[in-house]
């Protein structure tokens, strides 16, 4: 079954013709999830994440409504720890609020993609919605190829995929932690970023994407060993705007 998943998948891909309909691209999308190198990383990612949620005395509907709302493995974590901390709702809700932020560069990335002459501002709400790492790295990859009409039903449809994959594992994770070590939950955690950094690297074809990659690695790692507070924030506007500098200058001189 997933070999001719793949098979019908990458048929579809090579000749977008054959999204027929808004369904058939959702479905495909879907697929597509479930045949990519994330749908791994998620089921690991959210099997420890399950467990997690178990240990800190949270119910498994309580952490699956969690994956839907939130949908951001880190902001889920923080989320998790800080109620079963014993935070108050405020609290969690505004260190969650925080941690997506980073996700809004995202979302203006590829809204040019999906929008097409008559899009109406409520179908991209559930696109925005949806848009996570994993999600985005795999939309800007696949949807050139996507006719425009059928790039927000595709969209819908590798979202959901990848959201049923986190959702489902978190289940079997949380019943699997009574006999699931800490540092083997720990490390299924650890895939995520893992996961997103190779595909970022894979998907890095321009040259100011190779030096912004560069310049985050070197950055975040010195900002880190350093203790600098905000570490992300200031790897992501410094490497940032370094990078879009270098590629003006670059274009300048040719």
């Amino acid at each position: 079954m997933r070999l001719t998943w793949r098979y019908v998948t990458k048929r579809a891909m090579s000749n977008p013709s054959t999204f027929t309909s808004s369904a058939h691209a959702f479905y495909a999308g879907v697929r597509s999830a479930l045949t990519s190198v994330f749908f791994l990383v998620l089921m690991g990612t959210y099997i420890g994440m399950g467990a997690l949620a178990h240990d800190f005395g949270l119910s498994p509907w309580w952490f699956a409504l969690s994956t839907l709302l939130v949908w951001a493995a880190p902001a889920q974590v923080i989320l998790v720890t800080a109620v079963g901390a014993g935070a108050t709702l405020f609290e969690a809700a505004l260190a969650v609020t925080l941690s997506g932020i980073r996700l809004f560069p995202m979302v203006v990335a590829l809204l040019p993609l999906l929008r097409g002459e008559g899009t109406r501002l409520r179908d991209l709400l559930l696109p925005t919605h949806f848009t996570s790492v994993s999600m985005w790295v795999e939309s800007l990859r696949l949807l050139p190829a996507v006719p425009r009409e059928r790039r927000i039903a595709f969209c819908n449809g590798l979202s959901v995929g990848y959201m049923g994959t986190a959702a489902t594992f978190g289940f079997v994770g949380f019943y699997l932690a009574a006999g699931l070590p800490p540092l083997f939950a720990g490390t299924l955690l650890f895939l995520t970023p893992m996961s997103f950094l190779i595909s970022t690297a894979r998907n890095a074809r321009m040259l100011v994407d190779r030096v912004a990659l560069v310049l985050g690695l070197v950055l975040g790692t010195l900002l880190t060993y350093f203790q600098v507070e905000l570490d992300l924030m200031w790897t992501g506007v410094v490497g940032g705007t370094l990078a879009y500098v270098v590629h003006r200058l670059r274009e300048a001189v040719a």
